[in-house]
């Protein structure tokens, strides 16, 4: 473009506008699943970059839990019941993790978390190393997996609130999000099983040293994400823009003290989200019960290395609560290989429909009913799903009915639920989201734990009737989503005041 031509681009569309010049192609194929705009694109895909190895990480650790864990009949239900663990276990993380907030800048709670985790993953290794049996460490293995996965992506999804203001954000989140889902799929890509062949005995921890390498990189992207968007902001501060000298305050100092829980409890509008992704993760989990009972079963059926029903004679394989002994049935290589083979398909198709709904629709969504308007997409989809399922809990739409639960809930929902805390204070979006996004996530699992050994062990309900309580619950849910919307548009509305 010569410069008349460029001049009069320029005078037709001013800089900032959709059909500025400086719109190249590549902001052009951006702006199909983003409202991205000059000057936000690098901010952003380092996110989805950072994002994109998050979930790459977790993905290859997720199908381990089930390989290293469910290999009896019922191990559906000591899924189930760990989750319990995990809320137990997540009150004395959220007081750490605020304490520790409350001391440190954000890129150094970031770097000492993760490599927390890290540090994890090594000890797992050199416990199997060291001879620990394989379902012990499964038990260990399932609970650290499930504070893992929810606090470091509380954790990002914090860093990336706090890095946008609530109209940016809106319309970058979505591409951001586009990183997680396709850190999820790739994981799930049939080359991951030939990995696992290729790595050899004792793959399973193998692949845990290899995610420790990626959250590695995680670490390294965080920090420099961090000291750009300083440097950007004392950039800003030397030209007198209004508001640089106050981010500048902010981005290097801790967050006040103030702890996660208190925060929730103190704010309606909080605790109306704490409320929702409780009742949410009820659902899911009992519907994670019901996929994992049914595919289970069907697994070690087709493997054909034990009957789908062996009744226990021997009270030793029995412990409280309908737990398995670590000494009854040790897994076999082959059913540990068929369930991770089916999990893992479970997980590509749930990641290829969270990838086609994150590239295709969830920017669009947020166009034209907004985040509140968004938050209704999954409560319905939920309500019709198991519905059916209500009818006939049959393999192929258990998976389906779940795949695009998940699918929904890793795209959309999860852009949605990241975009409520735009509107939050600082301390709300790492501490609150943090304490939201554990602990009263496990919180429902561990409703949904006591749900499924009531109805297990006590009242021997059949797989559709547990379908037939995520429904009833599922229309509380939607109950809860009519309050958040109002509570949002008045948080947003004092957020552009202020």
């Amino acid at each position: 473009m010569n410069t008349d031509s460029r001049s009069a681009a320029q005078k037709e569309h001013p800089i900032g506008h959709p059909g500025d010049y400086r719109y190249h192609l590549g902001y052009r194929v951006l702006r199909i699943f983003a409202d991205i705009r000059p000057g936000e694109a690098s901010k952003a895909l380092l996110l989805a970059l950072n994002v994109f190895l998050l979930l790459l990480a977790y993905y290859i650790l997720k199908p381990l839990r089930e390989s290293l864990l469910l290999v009896d009949k019922n191990s559906a239900v000591v899924k189930s019941c760990l989750g319990g663990a995990q809320a137990v276990l997540f009150v004395f993380v959220i007081k750490g993790f605020s304490r520790l907030a409350s001391r440190v800048p954000r890129h150094v709670l970031i770097t000492w978390t993760t490599s927390f985790f890290i540090s994890n993953l090594v000890v797992f290794y050199f416990l199997h190393r060291g001879g620990m049996a394989v379902k012990p460490m499964g038990i260990l293995f399932f609970i650290w997996v499930g504070i893992f996965n929810y606090f470091v992506i509380a954790q990002f999804w914090g860093f990336a609130n706090d890095l946008y203001s609530d109209e940016v954000g809106k319309r970058t989140f979505p591409l951001v999000a586009l990183g997680a889902t396709l850190g999820g799929l790739v994981a799930t890509l049939p080359f991951m099983k030939k990995l696992r062949d290729f790595l050899g005995g004792n793959w399973e921890f193998k692949l845990m040293l290899i995610a420790g390498v990626l959250l590695f990189l995680c670490i390294l992207l965080a920090r420099h994400i961090h000291h750009r968007d300083v440097r950007k902001t004392r950039q800003d501060q030397e030209k007198g823009l209004a508001g640089a000298e106050e981010r500048a305050k902010v981005q290097e100092q801790p967050l006040k003290a103030s702890g996660g829980f208190r925060l929730v409890f103190k704010s309606r509008y909080l605790f109306l989200i704490a409320l929702m992704i409780g009742l949410y993760n009820f659902i899911n989990a009992t519907g994670e019960f019901i996929m994992t009972d049914v595919t289970v079963k069907a697994s070690i059926a087709t493997d054909g290395a034990r009957p789908v029903e062996r009744p226990r004679t021997n009270p030793e394989e029995q412990v409280a609560g309908g737990l398995p002994s670590a000494a009854a049935s040790p897994p076999r290589q082959t059913e540990s290989k068929a369930i991770h083979n089916a999990f893992m398909d479970y997980q590509f198709l749930t990641n290829v429909i969270a990838l086609v709904i994150q590239l295709l629709l969830v920017s669009r969504i947020f166009k034209w009913v907004g985040v509140g308007g968004a938050l209704l997409f999954l409560p319905l989809l939920a309500l019709g799903g198991y519905a059916l399922i209500s009818f006939g809990a049959v393999l192929l739409l258990v998976r389906w009915v779940k795949a695009l639960e998940n699918g929904t809930d890793y795209s959309l929902q999860n852009t949605t639920k990241a975009a409520l805390f735009l509107v939050t204070k600082r301390e709300e979006k790492y501490k609150a989201k943090a304490a939201i996004d554990t602990f009263f996530v496990r919180g429902g699992d561990t409703l949904s734990a006591l749900a499924v050994l009531a109805g297990t062990q006590v009242l021997g309900l059949r797989i559709e009737r547990f379908a037939l309580i995520n429904v009833v619950v599922v229309i509380v849910l939607i109950g809860i989503v009519f309050k958040i919307i109002p509570a949002y548009k008045r948080r947003k509305i004092k957020a552009e005041a202020n």
